[in-house]
This record gives C-alpha cells, sequence and structure tokens, in this order.
C-alpha cells in the first residue's frame, strides 16, 4: 500500500537501486522503497537532485516543500500522463464561457458554505450556542443564487467565513481569542493551524488532480495565475471545513495542540517539529476515515471523496451531468 511520507530532518535524499536512501544530518539513514511511496512531504531543507526528480518523474511520485516554519512554498508534480487533449480544450471552454464558470464556481461556494453549516449545526446540537451564525450563514447563501460576477460570489463567501470564525470561539474549548483569519504572518496560533492544515488539504487536492485527466491550472472560482494550481485551490474549498476544520477543532479540543505547540518564529507563530508530526498523522488518519456512499453503494475514504468531486466536475465539462458540489450528508 502507497504511503504519505514526512521528512522532517534536514539531510540528503538520494537513490540506491530501486529505493530511496535519506542520510540525516546528523548521519542516521533510512531506506524507503520507491513503488510503497504515494507522496513526500519535505518539511525541512533538503537536498533534491534533477536525477531524483526524474525518478519521481519515472514512478509518478508528487513532493510538497514546506519551509522551517511550516509555510508551503510549492510542489514538485511530474510530467502529466494522463492529460486528455479533448478534456483540456473543454476544460479550457468551460472557464472562457463566462456563464459556465461561475455556475461552477457556485457551486464550489454553494457546497463549501453548506458543509461550513454542517459543521456548525453539529456542534450546536452538542450544546455549543453557534445559533446566531447558522442564521446568519443561512441568510447569506441565499444571495448565492443571484450572483452576477466572480467577484460578487467570493465577497458573500468571505461573509460567510466571517461568520463562521466568529462561532469558533465557542467551539474550541481552549481560551483562544480569534476572531477574523489573518494569513502571513499568523497571529495566533489558530491563524497559524488554519494556514498549515489548509495547505495539507491543498497538497492532497493537487495529488488527486493529478490522477485525473483534469488540468490543474485551469480554475474556475479562483483565477488562474502562473506559478500555482489554482484548481485545488477551488475543489480543496469543499473539503476544507470536513477535513480540515473538524481536524483543528479536535486537535484543540482534545488538546494535542496547545500554546506549548508553538514558538516565535521569524514569520509568525511556528509550530514545534513535534505538534507538525502530530497534526500530520492525525490528518492522515482523517482521510483514511470512511464513509458509506449510496450512490455507490459502499464505504469510501474522505480522500477518494475528492476524487469523486473531480469525476463530477469532468461530467460537467464534457456535457454529460452537471455539476453539484459536494454536500455532507452526516
Amino acid at each position: 500500500m502507497q504511503e504519505s511520507y514526512y521528512i522532517y530532518s534536514s539531510g540528503n535524499l538520494t537513490q540506491k537501486d530501486n529505493t530511496l536512501r535519506f542520510t540525516a544530518i546528523d548521519g542516521n539513514v533510512k531506506d524507503l522503497p520507491i513503488e510503497n511511496i504515494k507522496e513526500i512531504y519535505i518539511m525541512n531543507e533538503i537536498t533534491v537532485t534533477s536525477k531524483l526528480l526524474n525518478l519521481f518523474s519515472k514512478y509518478g511520485i508528487l513532493v510538497h516543500f514546506f519551509n522551517y516554519y511550516q509555510f508551503y512554498i510549492g510542489s514538485f508534480c511530474p510530467k502529466e500522463t494522463k492529460l486528455a487533449g479533448q478534456l483540456l480544450v473543454k476544460q479550457v471552454l468551460a472557464y472562457g464561457d463566462y456563464s459556465n464558470r461561475l455556475s461552477i464556481a457556485r457551486e464550489f461556494i454553494v457546497a463549501a458554505s453548506y458543509n461550513i453549516y454542517r459543521n456548525l449545526r453539529y456542534y450546536n446540537g452538542r450544546g455549543k450556542n453557534v445559533s446566531e451564525q447558522m442564521a446568519a450563514i443561512e441568510n447569506l447563501r441565499r444571495k448565492l443564487a443571484d450572483v452576477e460576477t466572480i467577484e460578487e460570489l467570493m465577497g458573500i463567501e468571505g461573509n460567510i467565513r466571517q461568520e463562521y470564525y466568529k462561532a469558533w470561539n465557542v467551539i474550541i474549548d481552549q481560551n483562544i481569542e480569534f476572531d477574523k483569519r489573518v494569513y502571513h504572518p499568523a497571529d495566533n496560533m489558530i491563524n497559524s493551524l488554519i494556514s498549515y492544515v489548509n495547505s495539507l488539504v491543498y497538497t492532497k487536492t493537487l495529488a488527486e488532480i493529478y490522477k485525473t485527466q483534469l488540468n490543474p491550472t485551469i480554475s474556475y472560482l479562483h483565477q488562474p495565475g502562473t506559478r500555482r494550481y489554482s484548481l485545488a485551490l477551488d475543489v480543496s474549498e469543499i473539503f476544507k471545513p470536513l477535513i480540515a476544520d473538524r481536524l483543528i477543532f479536535s486537535l484543540l479540543n482534545r488538546k494535542q495542540i496547545t500554546e506549548s505547540s508553538f514558538v516565535e518564529g521569524l514569520n509568525g507563530l511556528q509550530l514545534t517539529e513535534r505538534a507538525s508530526r502530530i497534526i500530520t498523522s492525525e490528518f492522515d488518519e482523517k482521510l483514511k476515515t470512511t464513509i458509506f456512499h449510496k450512490e455507490l453503494n459502499k464505504n469510501v475514504s474522505y480522500q477518494f471523496l475528492i476524487r469523486l468531486e473531480l469525476y463530477k466536475l469532468i461530467k460537467h465539462i464534457i456535457g454529460e451531468k452537471e455539476y453539484k458540489g459536494f454536500e455532507m450528508w452526516w
């Protein structure tokens, strides 16, 4: 079974036959069989050669790079092996047709905001009074059907998240003041957690896109730009409430992550290595969580739900079935 590997120590990554050999700066050596690797997360300074990148490309291994402060830098994606010219053309045409683009983008936000609402409903039913934020979000969601521009859509999405974040102080048991999203640098431990875990969701979404015929640079909600895989930004919006937010709530309420999990870094609050390891371990377990899928009549993992979402998007793009974003039913 293929797995994701996380490398936290500085050192060198080299090839030895059909094995990746990591030699840490302290001299410790670990061999990783190539056929067992799905993705590699490099969380520190690592020396990687072009020969090694060629090997990653050959075996379809994605490599995600984070700096010392757990800030996501970027990903190495092997040469696409599944791209289809016909789908690429239709993916571009769907972007060029503003009405179609808006329809797809709206579904991303409709689904994401519904999943946000479900999170609040879950905690409201367990003694956390967030009914005020639920009502506000319901009112904002009603406006989504009437938007005429992407900018207007993103404006409503921003207001929904603003209301959502107001409820976090109620949901989270630890006494941490949090009222707005602050990016780089993060101004408190919750903002630092959000940035880190969201980047993990983004990389997993990118990995799933790589397994399809979709081009990750052509997006509908976020403006396609240079040096980023903006389709992964689009689709990950749907799954952040289910995967990232619920993980953050769990980590904080179980006190797996506390103030002692952070140190003051040059770029804001920085997770300790131990805290980062806890998060990635729990994150991988979260992705393995399964639910019964009524349409498929079988259990599927959270990670596979992302792949299914991409298949739905493909069906819309080729004109087979109108796209409806994933909404939690549990």
